[in-house]
């Protein structure tokens, strides 16, 4: 397993977080990897009853490393990050997300994937893909609108505006609000709390709310689509080159 991941139990609520502190525990196809198996082992395990995301060293993650991206710029549908992103939306058991520090690209779209989500105030998130001439991934074109609004939508994802966790906490994305050096205490509570639930009647609950997954999982589908086709793109490359030229 991936040591960009720390996987640990808690009784029935397995903890995944980020481990890549240097880079602001940024994802790369090991990483990727390693969440996959994780929840795959995950969802065929009757003991585990919740899955809880964090990030080691004060930020949650800084999204895709696009330094390792970069070398699936003529083939993108080989990076794991588009199985990740359809195994969180086919997930059929409660998640629940502890958000401190940067929450940059799909550190801000997983969370709609969520039950439950808890965030520091000062937590900053935002989905800036437009900004490197990319289209959202995660189903965040669907959901984003969905759960905030097309005025929000527009905002955070076509001008690529970042909010705060107290903002995020305002209209309804984060559930509650604890200091950083709490927050994954606040969500390993929540969890804890929902393993303790009946299950059947809790997986049924959350299958009610959550819907049929197929819509997601054909919008995710289609963001891939026109991801890889953007990823081709002149504007896109030099955009790339750009952010690589200032790092």
């Amino acid at each position: 397993m991936s040591q960009k991941i720390e996987i640990s139990r808690a009784g029935a609520v397995l903890r995944l977080v980020f481990n890549r502190p240097e880079k602001k525990n940024a994802l790369d196809r090991e990483a990727y990897r390693g969440l996959i198996v994780a929840l795959d082992a995950a969802g065929r395990d009757e003991a585990v009853r919740a899955v809880v995301f964090a990030g080691a060293g004060g930020d949650f993650t800084a999204g895709n490393d696009l330094a390792d991206f970069r070398d699936f710029v003529d083939k993108p549908e080989a990076f794991p990050a588009l199985h990740f992103v359809r195994a969180i939306a086919a997930f059929q058991k409660p998640m629940v997300a502890a958000v401190a520090g940067d929450a940059v690209g799909v550190g801000t779209t997983l969370l709609f994937h969520c039950d439950l989500v808890f965030a520091a105030p000062q937590a900053r998130l935002r989905m800036p893909f437009i900004d490197l001439g990319l289209v959202p991934e995660a189903g965040a074109s669907l959901l984003v609108p969905q759960r905030l609004g097309m005025a929000r939508a527009a905002q955070y994802l076509l001008l690529g505006e970042g909010f705060s966790g107290e903002e995020a906490h305002r209209f309804g994305l984060v559930n509650g609000l604890a200091p950083p050096e709490g927050v994954l205490d606040a969500a390993m509570a929540a969890a804890q709390a929902l393993a303790a639930k009946p299950v059947e009647a809790l997986l049924a609950s959350r299958r009610l709310l959550r819907g049929d997954p197929a819509e997601i999982l054909a919008r995710i589908d289609a963001e891939a689509a026109l991801f890889a086709r953007a990823l081709s793109s002149q504007e896109t490359r030099a955009r790339l080159a750009a952010f690589f030229a200032r790092k």
